[in-house]
């Protein structure tokens, strides 16, 4: 099924995505549905799509992969999880959000300074990525560089795209003293991170797989020197087309929760000023703000107005996790209000918070919780609005929705093939479901079903500028941690 990088291939399926640049709330006038659909790529790019019947006479004799009965989708992209949580998903005995940082994940990314342990994880991850079709996903890294090393190993490896960064804390509890550094060596180690993986394939941020964020923990695990010099280095490096990502009004818990706790330390307005260069007390400014088009941050459940309008005026968008929102009691991101101010809302797994990796189970959830809003706040989210925001939405708030998200001719061909077959109550739902006879109707039904009910075992060929990503078998640690640590630095 793996087509050769630059030769011609045709994919049949019921090809579902949304086409062109709109806002969620125009996704379902965007939605191009294909039942009897063909996928051109050529030179890893989109180069038709159609209806196969309609198929131009310059793509006849090109080798076909036949996948009628199943789907082609955009891949999935994944914008907020945790590389050193990979294996911390369900973990018990934590609680609420900064509890649950104590007790169950700050131990358990201290383990990520051994070298040979931070390479066994990057290849479960990597695999795990794989396995749920995340062709891109921006990914809160790890405190430990060769443990990031092998994280952008992998992924160069398998041929994801990756945009990651090492979490900076440069204070914090007891339980988390092995991730602190000092703040002088944490902006070190930020830049030679930036230094020796930021478009390192290809020397272009416009076009690169592999990209490096900036990506303190939240604004409790840095002080506003902290902020003041990751303000100054980001002036330095955001030209070159480095993310910013961190974690936002998460939980309100009255008194001792995250944004109670960062008003009265750093005795601002609001949590995003800290984020907007105005840390110091009063919200008076401090140094540069962070905030911008690639700038991503995670949850946003309790902002205020003055919050989500500065988002939306700077372009900086929001990675939503509604599954580890529940896990840890942090409430819902009111969905209608936040996109109501302009604000661009893509999906965050939050591995491990979040105990799905796959992004269509993230999008089950975000169904059920908006549903659930209380008054005139719910809604019934439309299944584009949903594959939206799985797909084109991440792809904007990584400032990359000119080169994927779907199947624009001229895109990189980033793709899914699902087969329902694969897992059988998927098929079954699809096949003996009840449809409409309004063919709008049944369209939006065959989408609601097939994102529900989708699960890893169908999803049968996974993309990226149209070459198969395959998951390579894991090799033994000191093997994979001596390929890590022996890449050549960047000249």
């Amino acid at each position: 099924m793996t087509s050769i990088h630059g030769a011609a291939h045709v994919y049949r399926g019921h090809v579902f995505h949304i086409a062109g640049s709109p806002t969620v709330s125009e996704a379902r006038r965007h939605l191009v549905s294909l039942p009897g659909g063909a996928l051109v790529t050529r030179e890893g790019q989109v180069a038709w799509v159609g209806d196969f019947d309609l198929l131009p006479r310059e793509f006849a004799g090109v080798p076909v992969t036949d996948n009628r009965g199943g789907f082609i989708l955009p891949g999935f992209v994944d914008t907020h999880l945790h590389f050193p949580q990979t294996y911390s998903t369900d973990a018990y005995g934590g609680g609420q959000l900064l509890e649950w940082l104590d007790n169950c994940v700050f131990p358990a990314e201290s383990r990520l300074a051994d070298p040979e342990f931070g390479a066994r994880i990057a290849q479960d991850f990597t695999r795990r990525r794989i396995a749920a079709g995340t062709t891109s996903a921006l990914v809160f890294g790890s405190a430990f560089p060769d443990a990031q090393d092998a994280l952008f190993a992998e992924s160069e490896r398998a041929g994801l795209r990756l945009v990651s960064g090492r979490g900076i804390q440069t204070i914090g509890s007891e339980s988390s003293r092995a991730l602190l550094t000092g703040e002088a060596e944490a902006l070190d180690l930020v830049t030679a991170e930036i230094d020796r993986w930021h478009a390192v394939d290809t020397g272009d941020p416009a076009t690169a797989l592999l990209q490096v964020a900036v990506v303190p923990r939240f604004s409790l695990s840095v002080t506003p020197t902290t902020l003041a010099g990751l303000g100054e280095l980001y002036d330095h490096v955001r030209g070159r087309g480095v993310y910013f990502h961190s974690h936002l009004n998460e939980n309100n818990r009255p008194g001792t929760g995250e944004i109670d706790a960062v008003k009265a330390i750093y005795r601002v307005d609001n949590y995003l000023d800290t984020y907007d260069g105005r840390f110091l007390p009063g919200s008076v400014r401090g140094g540069s703000s962070l905030l911008g088009r690639r700038s991503i941050l995670a949850h946003a459940v309790h902002c205020e107005d003055a919050e989500l309008a500065r988002l939306a005026e700077t372009g900086t968008s929001v990675a939503h996790c509604p599954t580890s929102q529940q896990f840890l009691g942090s409430g819902t991101m009111p969905w209608l209000r936040t996109t109501g101010f302009g604000v661009n809302v893509a999906i965050g797994s939050d591995i491990g918070a979040g105990d799905e990796w796959l992004v269509s189970r993230v999008l089950n959830d975000c169904f059920k919780v908006h549903l659930s809003e209380p008054g005139d706040a719910g809604l019934s989210i439309d299944p584009a609005a949903l594959l939206f925001t799985g797909t084109l939405a991440g792809a904007r708030a990584l400032d990359m929705e000119a080169r994927f998200g779907n199947f624009d001719v001229g895109k990189d061909a980033d793709f899914l093939l699902i087969e329902p077959d694969r897992w059988e109550p998927l098929a079954s739902v699809l096949e003996r479901g009840i449809r409409a006879d309004d063919v709008e109707m049944a369209t939006d039904q065959t989408l609601f079903a097939l994102l529900l009910a989708l699960r890893q075992p169908a999803i049968t060929g996974v993309f990226v500028r149209g070459r198969q990503v395959v998951a390579p078998e894991p090799d033994d640690q000191s093997q994979a941690a001596a390929r890590v640590t022996g890449r050549p630095e960047r000249a």
